[in-house]
């Protein structure tokens, strides 16, 4: 079997190359928001989303070349939704990767239309996969849109900003946390599996692994701001405490968050018991997940 490193790595080298052809050259005029929206693709990163759809297409039955724009469009929808995140008027964070930030580099008004470029282009590399039949490409434009729109990403985020410094419950971290992650990462496995043509109890099956995952990830996320260094995440540690935002370990303790994000990662290996060995990929990552270090 190879090692969970090594497929990493495989899949990473792929997205890249995709994602290379995807996204306008960098001198296209008009050439510094091209140049923006390169920089933050380009800046590193796990590209957990991508992966995570090709190895749920491939688990379903998918062959092919097929899932790649689909899943590198789960990348760009992630890269403009950072962008937006770092801005002064959200987070406000001056690295991201270990690298300034977009809106340090390009100034806020490009750093917004580059996450703008950024959203919409992803949905044009859905509609242009021929390969792909019209009707699945459908499906999977629905499942980006739902998870990061209102209902999902982009109203956790507004959730997340009225929450800070609110009594925190758990009802509250949770309903911010299913919406700003675990929907987007819900969305990248079940959009591996719709680019496959899966059936119904197949997609079920992975979007319960992908909704643990995504919950299981914000809390390690929060975990790590509490814990990890400014050196390993790339970023500042310790702000989301400082504004008062409502995080898992907050709201219940750091050891009963991490208890909480192991129960999700043994959720979401449960979900793929019909898939056999052939899940392998998907399950190491979800143990990965809770042991990361950034």
């Amino acid at each position: 079997m190879t090692s969970l490193e090594s497929y990493l790595a495989g899949k990473r080298e792929a997205v890249e190359r995709a994602l290379d052809r995807f996204l306008p050259p960098a001198g296209t005029p008009p050439g510094t928001l091209h140049e923006a929206m390169r920089y933050s693709v380009f800046s590193g990163g796990k590209r957990l989303r991508p992966i995570l759809a090709i190895a749920a297409f491939e688990i379903a039955g998918g062959e092919g070349e097929a899932v790649m724009a689909p899943a590198c469009a789960t990348e760009i929808v992630h890269t403009y939704s950072l962008i937006h995140d770092d801005l002064p008027a959200m987070d406000d964070d001056d690295l991201r990767r270990g690298r300034p930030t977009c809106h340090k580099v390009y100034g806020e008004a490009t750093a917004i239309l580059a996450g703008d470029g950024l959203l919409t282009l992803a949905f044009d590399v859905v509609a242009r996969e021929e390969t792909l039949p019209p009707e699945r490409r459908v499906a999977i434009a629905r499942e980006l849109a739902r998870a990061n729109g209102p209902s999902g990403m982009v109203g956790g985020q507004v959730a997340d900003m009225e929450g800070e410094c609110a009594e925190p419950t758990l009802e509250g971290v949770s309903f911010i946390h299913r919406r700003k992650t675990a929907l987007p990462i819900e969305a990248a496995v079940a959009i591996g599996a719709l680019a496959a043509g899966a059936g119904d109890e197949t997609l079920a099956a992975l979007r319960a692994y992908g909704g643990a995952v995504g919950l299981s990830f914000q809390i390690a996320d929060d975990l790590l701001d509490e814990r990890g260094t400014a050196e390993e995440m790339g970023k500042a540690v310790g702000k989301d405490r400082g504004k008062g935002k409502l995080t898992y370990p907050g709201v219940v303790g750091i050891d009963a968050a991490e208890a909480r994000a192991r129960d999700l990662v043994d959720e979401a290996i449960a979900a793929l018991a019909p898939f056999g060995d052939e899940a392998w990929p998907l399950r190491e990552i979800a143990r990965f997940i809770v042991d990361r270090r950034n």
